[in-house]
C-alpha cells in the first residue's frame, strides 16, 4: 500500500512540480525518474504481483532515516503507521474517484451533481430544483441508473402533452405555420426564476419558434411537505388552467378568447413589470399574500375585457374539480414519465433539455 499511496502523492504534487521545474529543470528531472519507479511499483500491485524494485522500502527509509539515528525503538511502530497512513490515502483516494464518477453521471442523467438536493450542486444545469426527501447512497446510485435509458432514448414532445395546452409562438410571430411543425414541450413553474429567464430566451429566438411549436406546460414546485415552493405558484397555476378549460368548454366554433387570456397572464408575469417598476413575478413570489394576488389576476382578466360574470365564473373554475384533476394528471405524467430533477424542462428534437434554455 505504501507504493500505491505514493504514487497517488506523486500525481497530487506533479502540478506543483511541473510549475517549478520551469525554474528548476534539475527537480523535474528527478521527479520524473521518481515517478517511473512508482509507476512501475503501482502497476505490479495493482495487478497483485509483487514489487520487483526496491522503491517500497525507498519511501519508508527516506520517512525513518532521521528516526533510525535518533530514536531506533520508535522506527517500527512509526513504519506500522505509515502503512495505515497509506491504506487511508488509498481507500480515500478511490471514494473520491467514486463520487466523482456518481456526481458526472448523475449530471448527464439527471442535470446535476447531487441527486436528492439539486439546488446544492453547483455544477449542475440552471434551474430551480425538485428537491426529494434524503436518499441513501445506493439508491441515488438506482436513481442514476434508470436515468440512463431516459437519456439514450428520443424524446417526442407530443407523447407528454396533456391537452388542452397552448402555444407561445404567436407571443413573438405574427405569422407562423402550425400544420408539419415539429412540437415543443416546456415544462415551467410560474414562480421559478429560471423559468422566467428561459422563456424570454425562447420569445427572444425567432428562429426557433419557426422551426417548432413550443407548449407551455405549468408544474408547482413542492416542498416536502406539501407546500408550493414559490408563493402563489398554486394560484397561478390554478387560473392558467382554468382559462384553458373554459376555452375548451367554449368550443372551437365560439369566440372565445380565455386561451389567448391564459398566454397573456404568463406574458405580463414573466417579461412585464407593475406600475411601481417591480417584475410581476418578484411581487408574486415575494410581496402578495393570496388575496392580493388574486385580485391582482382579477384585475388583469377585467383589464383584458372580461365582464364581471366571466371573471367570477374563472375564478370558481380555478377552484373546481376540473382543474384540480386537471393538474393532478399533468403531475402524473411529469414526475412518472418525464421525472425532471429540475424546472424548466424542455422537450424538442428528440431530447430532454434540462435548464435554462439559452438563445
Amino acid at each position: 500500500m505504501v507504493c500505491i499511496a505514493a504514487f497517488i502523492i506523486l500525481i497530487i504534487v506533479g502540478v506543483f512540480v511541473a510549475f517549478l521545474s520551469i525554474f528548476k529543470r534539475d527537480l523535474g528531472r528527478k521527479y520524473l525518474k521518481v515517478l517511473k519507479k512508482s509507476w512501475h511499483c503501482f502497476t505490479r500491485h495493482i495487478t497483485f504481483r509483487k514489487c520487483d524494485t526496491s522503491f517500497q522500502d525507498d519511501v519508508k527509509t527516506a520517512l525513518l532515516k532521521k528516526v533510525v539515528l535518533k530514536k531506533p525503538e520508535a522506527v517500527k511502530p512509526l513504519s506500522i503507521m505509515i502503512e495505515i497512513a497509506s491504506v487511508l490515502i488509498v481507500l480515500v483516494t478511490a471514494w473520491s474517484l467514486i463520487e466523482g464518477v456518481k456526481a458526472g453521471l448523475a449530471i448527464w442523467t439527471l442535470g446535476t451533481c447531487n441527486v436528492s438536493h439539486p439546488a446544492s450542486c453547483a455544477l449542475g444545469a440552471e434551474s430551480c430544483s425538485i428537491d426529494e426527501e434524503d436518499l441513501n447512497w445506493f439508491s441515488e446510485w438506482g436513481e442514476i441508473f434508470a436515468a440512463i435509458p431516459d437519456r439514450l432514448k428520443t424524446w417526442n414532445a407530443e407523447d407528454y402533452l396533456v391537452t388542452p395546452v397552448e402555444s407561445i409562438n404567436e407571443l413573438a410571430l405574427s405569422d407562423y405555420e402550425l400544420e408539419g411543425t415539429p412540437s415543443a414541450l416546456d415544462i415551467m413553474d410560474p414562480g421559478c426564476t429560471v423559468c422566467l429567464s428561459s422563456f424570454r430566451n425562447q420569445l427572444k429566438d425567432t428562429e426557433f419558434l419557426k422551426n417548432h411549436i413550443v407548449y407551455i406546460m405549468l408544474y408547482v414546485i413542492e416542498n416536502p411537505d406539501g407546500t408550493p415552493k414559490f408563493k402563489n405558484s398554486d394560484l397561478l397555476t390554478n387560473y392558467y388552467y382554468a382559462l384553458l378549460l373554459k376555452d375548451a368548454e367554449a368550443g372551437k366554433g365560439d369566440d372565445s378568447t380565455y386561451a389567448d387570456l391564459s398566454l397573456k397572464l404568463l406574458n405580463r408575469l414573466y417579461t412585464e413589470s407593475s406600475p411601481s417598476h417591480q417584475n410581476w413575478q418578484y411581487l408574486f413570489n415575494n410581496e402578495y399574500d393570496a388575496a392580493t394576488a388574486e385580485a391582482t389576476l382579477k384585475s388583469w382578466l377585467k383589464e383584458w375585457g372580461l365582464k364581471d360574470a366571466q371573471i367570477k365564473s374563472v375564478a370558481e373554475k380555478a377552484t373546481s374539480d376540473d382543474v384540480k384533476a386537471h393538474i393532478a394528471k399533468i403531475r402524473t405524467m411529469i414526475e412518472e414519465q418525464i421525472k425532471p430533477k429540475g424546472i424548466p424542462t424542455l422537450i424538442y428534437d428528440g431530447k430532454k433539455h434540462l435548464g435554462l434554455y439559452k438563445n
